[in-house]
C-alpha cells in the first residue's frame, strides 16, 4: 500500500520527529504488519528534520496509570526524557474530550479532530500522550491557539510529545489536533468487522487459488462492512490521540459522521442528528468521568429488541438484521441484571440507556464498554431452534459479567492495570451470583469450581503471576487477561466472602462503590474500606493471596487424637516453593453439620479432632470417621492427606456421604497431586472409579477432563496400556451415557441436556465404537434432513466428531460433508462445532488441510482456537511442523495474544524435554513481549509433562490396577 501524506502529517507507528514548521512533502510507504505501520523509505523534507529511533518488537500498546493525583515536578529537557516510561507523566491532565470521527466504510479509513480540555498542574513546557497507528496533522496541533515548536513520536512507547517553546500556564486549556488512521483488520482500536486483510488474501489467492472475497457481514444479499471499536486495554489511542490510562479519567463528547442508512452507537443516548444528502453527523449527550478504554464507537446495520427497566433505563440487543428474535434471552438477562446489581451495590445503573450488540468479528468474549457493550456473535443470540443449552448458560454469564462492569471497572475504575483484578475477578463472581439468582436450578455455583481449577492450574507454574502483577511496559498487559485475573481473583473473593459472611460482605462492598463511584481505586483502598465496615484483618489475610503468585498445599495427618496440618506452596513440577498464606481453614469431621473455621497463619498447626465436630464417627474399620477439609472448596488451596484420612474419604464418597463441591475438590486435587509426582495414577485411577455412579453434571463434567487428561498421558507414557486405561474410561462414563441416551427427554433438566454432550464427545474421543457409529448414523439422517429430531444442536459436534473418527485421505466423504455443513450454516455457533472437529481425526493429510483452513477467507481470525482444540496427540507433529512453516505468516495476520493461543494450543501437546528445548530454541529469535508469558508457562507445561511420565512409568502395580478395574462389575 503506497501513502502519500504532506510534511505537516506525523506517521504514528514510525517513528518521525518533525523539529520545525512543516514544509515540503514527505512519502510514506507502508504495509499493515499486525495492526501496526511500518515506514518506507523516507528523505529529509525541505525544512523539516526527520530522525528515527529503533522501532522495537511489534509493541502492541502503550501503558496506564493513576488518577490525577498531588502535582509531580515536571521535567525539563528534550522529548528523551519521557521514553521508556511505563507510565505517562503527571503534570498535566485531560478533563474534557470533544471528539469528531468520520468513518468511510468503503475505503476502510477515517479522519477526526479532537479538542482536549487539559489541567496544568506543574510547571512545563511538554504535553505527553498517547496515540498509535495515526496519522496527525501536524499544522492543526494547538494548545491554548499556541502551536508547539516541536513534535516527536516514540513508537515502542506510544506516546506524542508536544513541546512548546515556553513554559505553560498552569490551568486549563484546550489542546486541539486534526489525525486519520485505518479502519485495521486486528480486532482492536478501530476496526472494520468481518474483513478479510491483504496479506491474507494474496496468501489465498497465491496459494490456494481462492478468490479475493473483501467478505464483511450480509444485507439483502450484499456485503458490508462495519466499524466497531475496542480499546481495552490501550487502544483508544489508535482511534485518537489521548491520555491512554485508566487513571485519567474524564469526560467525553462524541459526535459521528457516518452514511445516513447506518446505526451510529456510542456510550451516550443522541443528542441530535441531523442529515445532509448520504451523509448524517450524529452528537452524543456528554459522558460522565469515564477512562479511555470504555469509550466505544458501532457504525452498522442493525435489528433490536428493547426493554426498559423499572427506573426508565432502556436497554437494545443490537444483532445482525433478522436476527432480533435471538437477542431476547439476553435482553431478559440485562433487564434482571441491572436491577440485581442496583440493589447489591445500593447504586443505580449510572447510565440512561444501556446498548448490547453482537459483532461478527470480536477478539475477546465482549467488553463492557459504557453504556455500549460489544460481544462476539455467540455470546450474546440465542435462537431455540439452533443453539445449545451450554450457549444458553454462557450468554447469561457473560452478559451478567459485562454487566457487572458497570460498577466494578466502569463506575469504579482501577487505579493501573496492576488492579486489573478489581475490574474481572469481581466481574467474574458477580456474574455467578446473578446467574444463581436467576436460575438457581442451574446450580451455578457448583459450576464455578472450573473456574476455580483453571486458576488453580495455571497458579501451579513457575511461570504464573500474582494477582497483583507489576506492569512495564504496555505490552505486557495483554497477557494478564487469564485465569489469574479472572478465575483465581474471582475464586478468593468466595473464599473472603465465606470468611466475612455474605451480608457483611455485600454491605461492605456496597460502601466501596459509593465511595469510588466515579474515581479510580487500588485494591489496597478495597482492603480499607472492608476492614472499616466488617472490624476484620482483611489487609492482612488477603494480601498474602493478591501480592504473591502461588497457593498453599494443606498436607493433613492423623496422629492419635489430632489433625497436624502444613503448609508448603504447590507446584506441579514437584518441588515446593518459598510461599507462605493466611489460610482459611474449614473442616467437617463425618457430617456437615458442624464446621470448624480458623486462621492458619503459620507453617503448621494441630487441631484437636474433638474441636472439629463433638460427633465425630468410628474409626474401626467399617465406621463412618471422616475428615474433610476445604468444606465445599471455598478455599483457594489443595489438600494431600494421609493414607488412613485418604480412604476414609473414599469409603464416604462411595457412601454418598459428601457434598457435590467436595466431590469436585476431592478428584482434582488428587489428579494435581498425581501431576506433580505426589500421588501416584495408580491411586487417581482407583479413586475415578469410585465415581461410577455418579450422575450429576458438574461432577462429572470434572471426572471428564481428569479421565481424558489421564488417557492423553497415558499415550506416551504407557503406550501399551493406553488402550486398557480408555477402556475403564469409557467404564466410568459409560453408564450416566446410557442412562441419557441420545434423545433429549421432555421435561429434562438444563442440567441433563448439558451433560449428555460431554459424555458422549469424550466417549467417541476415547474410541467407543458404538458411540461413534450411532454419531455417524445420526449424521448422515442430518444431512438429509437439517430439521430432523434425531440431531438435536446439543449433540451435533458429538455426531461431527464420530463421523471425524472414520475420515482419512482416501475416505474423506464425511470430512467434505462437514465442511458443507460450516459453509451453509449463517449461525456463528453452529460454524464453532464444525472448525471444533475437523482436526479430530489421525490422518495427517487431512490435518494439515483443516490447518491450511485458517487461511482461508472463511474463517475468521477469532475462530482459529477453536480448530487448534482438536488436534489429537496422533497428530501434533504435523502441526508443529505446520506452526514453524507458517510462523511468519501467522505472526502477520493475527494479533499478539491469538499467537500465543496457537503456541499453546501446539505446544502443551508435547511431553518431552526434547521437545521443549526444540521449541525453547525455535522460539528464542521469535517470541514477542505480548506472548512471551504465554510461551514460557506453555514450555513449562510441556517439561512436567515430561516429569509426571517418569513418575508413571516407575509405578509397579498399575497394569495390574488397570486389569482389577476392568473386571469389577
Amino acid at each position: 500500500m503506497s501513502m502519500a501524506r504532506s510534511a505537516a502529517v506525523l506517521v504514528l507507528g514510525a517513528v518521525l520527529v518533525l523539529t520545525s514548521p512543516a514544509a515540503g512533502d514527505v512519502g510514506v510507504d507502508a504495509m499493515p504488519r499486525g495492526g501496526r505501520k511500518m515506514m518506507g523509505a523516507i528523505g529529509e523534507a525541505r525544512g523539516v528534520v526527520v530522525r528515527y529511533f529503533a522501532k522495537g518488537a511489534n509493541v502492541k500498546a502503550a501503558a496506564a496509570a493513576a488518577p490525577p493525583p498531588r502535582p509531580a515536578p515536571a521535567p525539563a529537557g528534550s522529548p528523551d526524557q519521557f521514553r521508556g516510561q511505563p507510565r505517562l507523566p503527571r503534570f498535566a491532565a485531560p478533563r474534557r474530550y470533544d471528539l469528531r470521527l468520520r468513518p468511510d466504510l468503503v475505503a476502510c479509513t477515517f479522519n477526526g479532530t479532537v479538542a482536549i480540555a487539559v489541567a496544568v498542574s506543574a510547571p512545563s513546557r511538554f504535553l505527553v500522550l498517547n496515540a498509535a497507528d495515526l496519522s496527525v496533522d501536524r499544522g492543526s496541533i494547538r494548545f491554548r491557539d499556541v502551536a508547539p515548536k516541536n513534535v516527536v513520536i516514540f513508537a515502542d512507547d506510544e506516546i506524542l510529545v508536544l513541546e512548546f517553546a515556553k513554559e505553560l500556564p498552569l490551568g486549563e486549556g484546550v489542546l486541539n489536533m486534526k489525525f486519520n488512521g485505518t479502519l485495521n483488520d486486528q480486532m482492536r482500536g478501530f476496526y472494520r468487522s468481518l474483513i478479510v486483510s491483504f496479506e491474507r488474501v494474496l496468501f489465498l489467492s497465491f496459494i490456494y487459488l481462492v478468490p479475493f472475497d473483501c467478505s464483511k457481514y450480509q444485507y439483502k444479499g450484499k456485503m458490508k462492512n462495519m466499524a466497531v471499536t475496542q480499546f481495552e486495554p490501550v487502544d483508544a489511542r489508535r482511534c485518537f490521540p489521548c491520555w491512554d490510562e485508566p487513571a485519567f479519567k474524564a469526560k467525553f463528547k462524541i459526535s459521528l459522521e457516518v452514511p445516513s442508512e447506518l446505526i451510529a452507537l456510542s456510550n451516550m443516548p443522541v443528542a441530535n442528528e441531523s442529515v445532509a444528502g448520504p451523509i448524517k453527523s450524529v452528537l452524543y449527550e456528554e459522558s460522565p468521568l469515564m477512562s479511555t478504554y470504555l469509550v466505544a464507537v458501532v457504525v452498522g446495520l442493525f435489528d433490536y429488541v428493547e426493554g426498559v427497566t423499572p427506573e426508565g433505563t432502556k436497554i437494545r440487543v443490537y444483532t445482525q438484521v433478522g436476527k432480533s428474535n435471538q437477542g431476547k434471552f439476553a435482553l431478559d438477562v440485562g433487564l434482571k441484571s441491572l436491577a440485581l446489581y442496583k440493589d447489591y451495590f445500593g447504586t443505580p445503573y449510572p447510565l440512561p440507556k444501556l446498548d448490547m450488540v453482537a459483532i461478527p468479528d470480536f477478539a475477546a468474549g465482549a467488553m463492557e464498554n459504557y453504556g455500549l457493550v460489544t460481544f462476539r456473535e455467540v455470546a450474546l443470540v440465542f435462537d431455540e431452534q439452533s443453539s445449545s443449552e451450554s450457549s444458553k448458560q454462557n450468554v447469561a454469564i457473560t452478559v451478567a459479567h459485562e454487566l457487572a462492569h458497570q460498577w466494578f471497572g466502569n463506575l469504579v475504575t482501577m487505579e493501573w492495570w496492576t488492579h486489573l483484578w478489581l475490574n474481572e475477578g469481581f466481574a467474574t463472581w458477580m456474574s455467578h451470583l446473578a446467574v444463581d439468582s436467576f436460575f438457581p436450578q442451574w446450580n451455578i455455583w457448583t459450576q464455578f469450581l472450573g473456574d476455580t481449577t483453571a486458576g488453580l492450574r495455571l497458579d501451579s507454574l513457575e511461570e504464573s503471576h500474582p494477582i497483583e502483577v507489576e506492569i512495564h511496559h504496555a505490552s505486557e498487559i495483554d497477557e494478564i487477561f487469564d485465569a489469574i485475573s479472572y478465575d483465581k481473583g474471582a475464586s478468593v473473593i468466595r473464599m473472603l466472602q465465606n470468611y466475612l459472611g455474605a451480608e457483611r460482605f455485600q454491605k461492605a462492598l456496597a460502601a466501596y462503590i459509593r465511595k469510588y463511584a466515579y474515581s479510580n481505586a487500588k485494591t489496597e483502598d478495597l482492603w480499607a474500606v472492608l476492614e472499616e465496615k466488617t472490624g476484620e484483618p482483611v489487609k492482612n489475610l488477603m494480601t498474602t493471596w493478591t501480592k504473591q503468585q502461588g497457593y498453599p498445599v494443606i498436607n493433613a495427618n492423623l496422629k492419635g487424637d489430632y489433625l497436624e496440618l502444613e503448609q508448603a506452596q504447590f507446584l506441579l513440577d514437584g518441588s515446593s516453593g518459598p510461599g507462605m498464606w493466611i489460610v482459611p481453614i474449614t473442616s467437617g469431621c463425618s457430617s456437615y453439620d458442624t464446621q470448624k473455621k480458623y486462621l492458619l497463619k503459620s507453617k503448621s498447626d494441630k487441631l484437636a479432632i474433638k474441636d472439629i465436630a463433638s460427633q465425630c464417627g468410628t474409626r474401626d474399620k467399617g465406621g463412618n470417621f471422616w475428615i474433610k477439609l476445604n468444606i465445599n472448596q471455598t478455599g483457594f488451596y489443595r489438600v494431600k492427606y494421609d493414607d488412613e484420612l485418604a480412604a476414609a474419604l473414599q469409603n464416604a464418597l462411595q457412601a454418598k456421604k459428601l457434598s457435590l463441591m467436595d466431590k469436585i475438590g476431592i478428584v482434582e486435587d488428587a489428579h494435581a497431586l498425581s501431576m506433580a509426582c505426589k500421588q501416584t495414577l495408580t491411586s487417581l485411577l482407583r479413586l475415578l472409579y469410585a465415581y461410577l455412579e455418579e450422575t450429576d453434571y458438574s461432577v462429572l463434567s470434572h471426572i471428564n477432563t481428569v479421565s481424558l487428561s489421564v488417557a492423553r498421558i497415558s499415550f506416551d507414557a504407557t503406550p501399551g496400556l493406553v488402550g486398557d486405561i480408555k477402556q475403564v474410561m469409557i467404564k466410568l462414563l459409560l453408564q450416566p451415557a446410557q442412562k441419557l441416551g441420545w434423545d433429549p427427554k421432555d421435561g429434562e433438566s438444563h442440567l441433563d441436556a448439558m451433560l449428555r454432550p460431554v459424555l458422549l464427545d469424550s466417549l467417541v474421543r476415547l474410541g467407543h465404537e458404538k458411540t461413534i457409529n450411532e454419531g455417524v448414523r445420526r449424521f448422515r439422517i442430518f444431512l438429509n434432513d437439517r430439521n430432523t429430531s434425531l440431531l438435536p444442536p446439543n449433540i451435533r459436534k458429538a455426531a461431527y466428531l464420530a463421523v471425524m473418527q472414520n475420515v482419512t485421505s482416501l475416505n474423506r466423504s464425511g470430512y467434505d460433508d462437514l465442511l458443507k455443513v460450516y459453509r451453509k450454516s449463517a449461525e456463528s455457533e453452529e460454524k464453532a462445532r464444525v472448525l471444533g472437529v475437523l482436526c479430530s481425526c489421525k490422518d495427517k493429510n487431512i490435518v494439515l488441510e483443516s490447518l491450511n483452513f485458517l487461511f482461508s477467507s472463511e474463517v475468521r481470525y477469532q475462530d482459529a482456537y477453536y480448530l487448534l482444540q482438536g488436534i489429537p496427540v496422533e497428530t501434533r507433529e504435523i502441526a508443529w511442523v505446520w506452526l514453524k512453516k507458517n510462523w511468519d505468516l501467522i505472526s502477520k495476520i493475527a494479533g499478539d495474544t491469538q499467537v500465543g493461543g496457537l503456541i499453546r494450543y501446539v505446544v502443551t501437546l508435547f511431553t518431552s524435554n526434547e521437545k521443549a528445548a526444540e521449541f525453547s530454541s525455535f522460539f528464542a529469535t521469535r517470541k514477542r513481549p505480548a506472548f512471551e508469558r504465554t510461551l514460557k508457562q506453555s514450555l513449562e507445561t510441556v517439561r512436567i509433562n515430561a516429569r509426571w511420565i517418569q513418575g508413571i512409568r516407575s509405578e509397579p502395580r498399575l497394569a495390574q490396577t488397570v486389569r482389577e478395574l476392568l473386571q469389577r462389575p
